[in-house]
C-alpha cells in the first residue's frame, strides 16, 4: 500500500515537472541575431520585462547564423532570425529556414515594399546609401544622381567597398530592376573605372578614406556616419563628410532594410510573432532605431537628431524583394565590371 503510494507521488511529481518544463519552454523564445548584442538586448530585455517571455539570444555572421540554421534542420532551436540587408533575409527564404506568417499588426504598420508578400521576412529598421562627399572638395551642386558618378570627371575621386559585401550587391540588384543588366553593368564598369583605389575595408574605412584625403566622394550607408559622429574619436574624421541624396527628381535614394523572419521550425512560433510585433510598437521602434542610428520602419516615429541633421529625402519605393532575387544576377554584373 505504502509502495503504491509513493509511486502515485513519483508520479505525480514527474507530471508536476514536466508541467513546468513546458510551461518555461512556452514562456521564452529563441533568438538568432545577426545584429551586435549591445544593439539588440536591451530591447529584448524589455520584451521580456513586459511579457515574461524569456529571450535566448544568440549573436554572429549573418550567413553562419542562416548556414547554422539550415544544419540544424527539424531539431534547430531557432525561433527567429533577426539579420541586415534584403539580401540576407532573401537568402534565407531561398534556402527554406524562414516560414511565411501571417499577423494584422505587421501588415498594417509595415509598409507593403519593405516586407515579403507571403510574409516570410518583414523589416523592422530603414537603412539608406546616399553620395556622401567632402566638403570643400566637391560642390553638391555637381552632384545629381548616382548615375552621374560613373561619368569620367568622377575619375580617381571614389572610395567604395568591395563586390562581395551585400550592400553594394543590392545596391546593383535594385538599378537592375529599374534600368536592366545593360544599363547595371555600364554604370558598374563606369564607377569602377573611377575608383580612387582598390575596395578594402568596410563603410567606416570609405568615409575616413574620404576624410584623409584618399577620395572626394564616398558610398556607404548613412547608420556607419551617424555612428561615427557619435563616437568622439571618429567624430573629427566624421564632421569632414557630407550627406547628398540622389535621384530626388527620378526614383529616390535606395534604401535596404533591417530586418527579421519566423524560422521554419521555430518550437515557440507565437512568442516569435509576439516579438516581432512588439518590434515595430512606437517605443521599441524609437528605442532600435535610434540605438542604430537607422529610420524607424514606422512614419509616426521620430527619426534621431543625428539622421534628422542628413535632411530630409525622397527613397525609393522598389519593392525590396526583387533585391534578393536579383541578386546572384547583380554578382554577376558587378564580376564582369571588374569590381573586385
Amino acid at each position: 500500500m505504502k509502495l503504491n503510494k509513493m509511486l502515485l507521488l513519483v508520479a505525480a511529481s514527474l507530471a508536476s515537472c514536466a508541467l513546468h518544463t513546458s510551461a518555461a519552454f512556452a514562456a521564452e523564445v529563441n533568438v538568432y541575431s545577426a545584429r551586435q548584442e549591445e544593439l539588440i538586448k536591451p530591447l529584448l530585455d524589455k520584451f521580456t520585462a513586459e511579457t515574461g517571455i524569456k529571450v535566448n539570444l544568440i549573436t554572429g555572421n549573418a550567413d553562419e547564423l542562416i548556414t547554422r540554421i539550415s544544419s540544424e534542420g527539424r531539431n534547430s532551436p531557432a525561433d527567429l532570425l533577426l539579420t541586415t540587408d534584403v539580401g540576407r533575409l532573401a537568402r534565407a527564404k531561398q534556402q527554406g529556414v524562414l516560414q511565411a506568417v501571417s499577423s494584422d499588426t505587421l501588415q498594417q504598420q509595415i509598409p507593403a515594399n519593405l516586407r515579403d508578400p507571403a510574409g516570410v521576412w518583414y523589416g523592422l529598421t530603414v537603412r539608406a546609401r546616399p553620395i556622401m562627399y567632402v566638403e570643400g572638395k566637391v560642390d553638391p551642386k555637381q552632384l545629381s544622381t548616382m548615375a552621374d558618378l560613373a561619368d569620367p570627371k568622377w575619375k580617381g575621386k571614389i572610395c567604395v567597398r568591395s563586390s562581395n559585401n551585400v550592400y553594394n550587391q543590392s545596391h546593383i540588384a535594385a538599378i537592375i530592376a529599374h534600368d536592366g543588366v545593360a544599363k547595371a553593368e555600364a554604370w558598374a564598369r563606369g564607377l569602377v573605372a573611377n575608383f580612387a583605389q582598390p575596395p578594402r575595408g568596410g563603410d567606416r574605412d570609405q568615409i575616413k578614406a574620404a576624410a584623409a584625403g584618399v577620395c572626394d566622394i564616398a558610398l556607404a550607408n548613412t547608420y556607419y556616419l551617424a555612428g561615427m559622429l557619435a563616437d568622439p574619436a571618429e567624430q573629427a574624421a566624421a564632421s569632414k563628410v557630407k550627406v547628398f541624396w540622389p535621384d530626388q527628381q527620378g526614383n529616390g535614394a535606395h534604401i535596404n532594410i533591417s530586418g527579421a523572419g519566423v524560422a521554419t521550425f521555430a518550437p515557440n512560433k507565437q512568442n516569435a510573432v509576439k516579438l516581432l510585433e512588439y518590434m515595430v510598437q512606437p517605443a521599441a521602434q524609437h528605442w532600435y532605431a535610434e540605438a542604430n542610428h537607422e529610420y524607424p520602419i514606422r512614419a509616426d516615429v521620430k527619426i534621431s537628431t543625428l539622421l534628422e541633421g542628413f535632411g530630409t529625402f525622397k527613397a525609393d519605393n522598389l519593392e525590396l524583394e526583387q533585391l534578393g532575387e536579383l541578386n546572384a544576377e547583380a554578382i554577376r554584373v558587378m564580376d564582369r565590371a571588374g569590381w573586385r
